[in-house]
């Protein structure tokens, strides 16, 4: 059977002196092996490629087949490492909290065990929605259940 954590292993010794990192690795029946991979400025395809080709040279198929799929973590993704949080200060995110409660807002800055955040209010005037910036508010790591970044095309 394939081992999650030498996978892990493999794609860091593949990634050292750059800003790219694992974010989750999985490994599934039939050994499928799905690597997600972020950075702290690009990630590219040929990234990818080249942390898919370093694992792949360490498996060998004659001894078990498998599948391996290696790609970014992606936008739609929640966040799931501190380092995930630091690069996307000043984005715009989601919480949903472990008390059910959501939370939007601009993330402003992360200090020690905590999350600052510009908080936005929805009002509806008429037929349209209109964000408004609301409070700073800290919110510690430990209340967050999920964060996903808010897609923004402007």
């Amino acid at each position: 059977m394939i081992n999650r954590n030498q996978i892990i292993a493999w794609a860091e010794e593949a990634l050292l002196d750059t800003d790219r990192f694992v974010v989750d690795v999985l490994v599934r029946d039939g050994n499928v092996i799905l690597v997600f991979l972020d950075a702290d400025s690009a990630l590219t395809i040929a990234h990818c490629i080249e942390v898919s080709r370093f694992i792949e040279s360490k498996l060998d198929r004659d001894e078990e087949d498998f599948e391996l799929r290696v790609s970014s973590a992606g936008l739609d993704q929640p966040l799931q490492l501190l380092r995930q949080y630091h690069k996307n200060i000043g984005r715009s995110i989601n919480i949903e909290c472990h008390d059910d409660s959501k939370i939007t807002g601009k993330l402003i800055a992360i200090e020690e065990d905590k999350l600052v955040l510009e908080t936005f209010t929805t009002k509806k005037q008429s037929k349209i929605k209109k964000q408004e910036v609301g409070d700073t508010i800290n919110l510690p790591f430990d209340a967050v259940k999920e964060a996903k970044i808010i897609i923004s095309f402007s």
